[in-house]
């Protein structure tokens, strides 16, 4: 089982990313999956799911409006875009994936996002 985050970067503020999280060894398609950012000093949050079937959407109150998630089943990927940055978006993000269950997860290893100019 595998989760491999990237697209992270350094970009100034009020620019865009856009991160992938590339998943194999699991059936994909049967899971949920999560974006969650971690920063400096601070606690691991949610930012973003995405659920399996009907392809809902949560965002954290934080990243509304900003941030866009999506999966593309066919590929076994999950995409994050990222729009108006700021510096508080500076963290390591990660994708998380859950089963139906929730008797499985799996996360990556993290693809650091830094926001300055």
């Amino acid at each position: 089982v595998q989760l491999v985050e990237s697209g992270g970067g350094l970009v100034q503020p009020g620019g865009s990313l856009r991160l992938s999280c590339a998943a194999s060894g699991f059936t994909f398609s049967s899971y949920a999956i999560s974006w969650y950012r971690q920063a400096p000093g601070k606690e691991r949050e949610l930012v973003a799911t995405i659920t399996r079937l009907h392809r809902s959407t949560i965002y954290a109150d934080s990243v509304k409006g900003r941030f866009t998630i999506s999966r593309d089943n066919a590929k076994n990927t999950v995409y994050l875009q990222m729009n108006s940055l700021n510096p508080e978006d500076t963290a390591v993000y990660y994708c998380k994936a859950v089963s139906s269950s929730s008797s499985y997860n799996y996360w990556g290893q993290g693809t650091q996002v830094t926001v300055s100019s």
